[in-house]
């Protein structure tokens, strides 16, 4: 009989330092910056994000994401046997993320490591984490997108520092006879690396090179909604839907008109897009599984509907994944 992967449970968590657009305006403003919570708005559709406390890294967040997952799931972190995490800000250099996470929930012994994907982050850890379940080599899986980008942010350059904030969700996919998740799709071209990128890295004690993030908004913007369309329509056909039998679009929380224009041109309504950059701001990899959260714990999201998950991040990287819930 054919082994499957379905969402069992969902968790998520934001710092508790938010900061709404007139806070971030007031900040820049002291150093010489002007910006103004209409302009963000007008531009991304964001109100407000989150900031971490400095002493808090991307396991932290992710630990209090997985708690509510696991408890959704009725299950005890022991009984854990596979945790990815995605982040593209991880605690440090190695190990992993995720055998931080491990230790802190005390789930040892099963497989755990990263993905770095940035914001396409989640949908590919969470195609990873189905592959293996579908193979046989996991049966209770953690995968969780964290992350800390305030780290990274170039607080002199407004036309990025206003557009990310951290948090973390978490997802624990369980095997199963009946299809919960029903296909993916991932993909990668990197040329276009240069339009979104942390140039900087580490070695002999120093960083080199650039270490904050750098940003082409407009060739992100047009390479973005070209591609999300068409790894929708692949994910789709592979698993014999159509768009229209679409119940939740809940894409990677960008920018409000990557995802307007997403849902336009799958003709797909505003109603059936999980919209939460307005108060999260770009979180990266942990966008779509605190917007996934978020929607199940309005009563929005219930079993039995059919959801699109759909990402895209520096790499350049892109992929949906279509799932039962």
């Amino acid at each position: 009989m054919r082994r499957y992967s379905r969402v069992t449970g969902t968790g998520s968590y934001l710092p508790p330092r938010r900061l709404t657009n007139d806070d971030l305006a007031r900040q820049l403003a002291e150093k010489g910056i002007e910006t103004s919570d209409e302009w963000i708005v007008e531009r991304t559709g964001i109100k407000a994000r989150h900031f971490a406390a400095p002493e808090v890294c991307s396991s932290d967040l992710a630990l209090q994401a997985a708690r509510p997952a696991l408890a959704a799931a009725g299950l005890d972190a022991s009984q854990i046997d596979l945790i990815v995490v995605a982040t593209s800000t991880p605690d440090m250099v190695f190990p992993s993320t995720a055998c931080l996470l491990q230790h802190k929930l005390g789930a040892e012994g099963g497989a755990a490591f990263d993905v770095q994907a940035v914001c396409s982050g989640f949908v590919y850890a969470l195609s990873v984490a189905d592959a293996m379940i579908q193979t046989g080599a996991a049966n209770k899986a953690l995968v969780v997108g964290a992350e800390v980008f305030s780290r990274i942010l170039d607080f002199n350059d407004r036309t990025t520092c206003v557009l990310f904030g951290d948090g973390a969700g978490a997802v624990v996919l369980e095997a199963s006879e009946t299809p919960g998740i029903l296909a993916s799709d991932l993909h990668a071209d990197g040329k276009h690396a240069g339009i979104l990128c942390v140039p900087g890295h580490v070695s002999g004690g120093k960083v080199l090179g650039d270490p904050l993030l750098k940003m082409d908004g407009q060739a992100v913007f047009k390479l973005a909604v070209g591609v999300l369309e068409t790894s929708a329509r692949a994910v789709l056909a592979k698993a014999d839907k159509t768009a229209a039998e679409i119940d939740w679009l809940i894409p990677h929380q960008a920018n409000i008109r990557i995802l307007q224009s997403t849902a336009k041109r799958l003709k797909l309504g505003m109603d059936k897009v999980m919209v939460t950059v307005d108060q999260h701001g770009n979180t990266s990899a942990a966008s779509i599984p605190l917007a996934l959260d978020a929607g199940i714990r309005a009563g929005s999201i219930v079993p039995g509907q059919l959801l699109l998950l759909e990402g895209v991040g520096g790499g350049f990287t892109w992929g949906s994944v279509l799932l039962n819930l």
